[in-house]
């Protein structure tokens, strides 16, 4: 099974710490929406053996977007692409967008399944993010999708400049009270260029400090856990049966095509990302051009890779089939740089897995990075 991304790179304004692609200029929505299709079409042979389980509307704000032209964008995927009788179809959204009228026309079509950037229900910390809504609306727009919508997953950010652990765990609380069966939260990271990193070198915001951030995870995990959401992923929890298929596929290597500007593309053996250029992307797909750069990854890329997504799951990384995939060096390897973290309980070693603890939860992305191989002749 294997999953179609969409990029959607519009917003209505800049959150100042996102560093994704986007514009905040609709003029070009037609032209892109036109561009999306035949970019779906030029690419159907990349899928010709595969079938569809998901299709994922990301950006950027994919719910700027109106109910028909997402539905022409999920037909072309349709008639371009096998698709399983039940797929998953994710459409993200901003608070400010879902009105009764829109959920209704999102019901109505193909979506089932809606993930919802709330990121926070203080207004203190959606001025501070500069996000288009307020904390009424984020209540709001979730209690009228549940009327429609089983499935879906609502957006935290912790480590907030100035959020007081009591002010994380009433955000935590809130989302409990409506009901989501699924979390996304990640901690607030400081990017290049954004607006965010601009104000913190001013002195207007004060620092994202990570031993707060490590902090509201551990509050996060402990909190929702006994809730009985699963942390089936760093950043990612679930009830049982509403794991994010989309994300479930990424963190276990499937196939993957980014459609849009700035999209990335994986097949297990290379990578692909389109030029995150709005303009060059509609004229080069005019010309029935793929504006894309692309990498072949080597063994080493390959082992890098499944260290790095598996060890972020609860199901951890195979022994067995870090063998099978890579030979016995890697296996050898791995185990050999495992050793400190194991003596040190940031991992441990069950059966033929080995897992990062609760202690080690937070630091699984730099404790993968010292389990990484470099400089090995593929």
């Amino acid at each position: 099974m294997s999953s179609i991304y969409i990029h959607i790179p519009f917003c209505k304004q800049a959150c100042h710490y996102c560093d994704f692609h986007f514009s905040t200029s609709m003029g070009k929505k037609e032209a892109m929406i036109t561009a999306l299709i035949r970019e779906l079409e030029l690419r159907k042979e990349e899928f010709q053996n595969e079938t569809v389980d998901c299709i994922y509307f990301g950006g950027g704000t994919p719910s700027v977007l109106e109910t028909e032209e997402i539905n022409l964008l999920i037909q072309t995927v349709y008639e371009n692409y096998q698709v399983t009788d039940a797929p998953e179809i994710t459409l993200e959204a901003n608070p400010d967008d879902l009105s009764e009228e829109k959920i209704e026309a999102l019901y109505a079509s193909p979506i089932n399944r809606l993930s919802i950037g709330v990121q926070s229900f203080f207004e203190e910390d959606l001025k501070l993010m500069n996000r288009a809504h307020n904390a009424t609306e984020a209540i709001d727009s979730i209690t009228l999708s549940r009327k429609r919508f089983q499935n879906i997953s609502l957006d935290l950010i912790y480590g907030i400049p100035e959020m007081s652990n009591d002010r994380w765990i009433k955000n935590i609380e809130q989302a409990l009270d409506l009901g989501v069966p699924h979390i996304s939260a990640y901690a607030l990271t400081v990017e290049p260029k954004t607006a965010l990193e601009n104000f913190i070198k001013k002195g207007i915001i004060p620092p994202v400090e990570d031993e707060v951030a490590q902090e509201h995870h551990a509050i996060l995990v402990e909190r929702l856990e006994a809730e009985g959401y699963h942390n089936y992923e760093f950043s990612n929890f679930g009830k049982p049966n509403f794991f994010s298929r989309n994300n479930t596929a990424y963190w276990e290597g499937k196939s993957y095509i980014g459609i849009g500007p700035g999209a990335h593309s994986y097949n297990g053996k290379r990578r692909a990302w389109n030029i995150s250029n709005n303009p060059k992307y509609i004229k080069a797909i005019e010309k029935d051009e793929l504006p894309q750069d692309v990498e072949a990854l080597t063994t080493t890329d390959q082992y890098n890779e499944y260290v790095m997504t598996r060890l972020r799951t609860q199901d951890g990384v195979s022994l067995k089939e870090v063998a099978m995939l890579f030979g016995s060096k890697m296996h050898a390897y791995l185990l050999q740089q495992a050793q400190t973290h194991i003596e040190n309980h940031f991992l441990f070693l069950e059966e033929d897995r080995l897992y990062v603890t609760k202690k080690g939860k937070f630091l699984s992305d730099g404790i993968a990075s010292d389990l990484f191989m470099l400089n090995l002749s593929s």
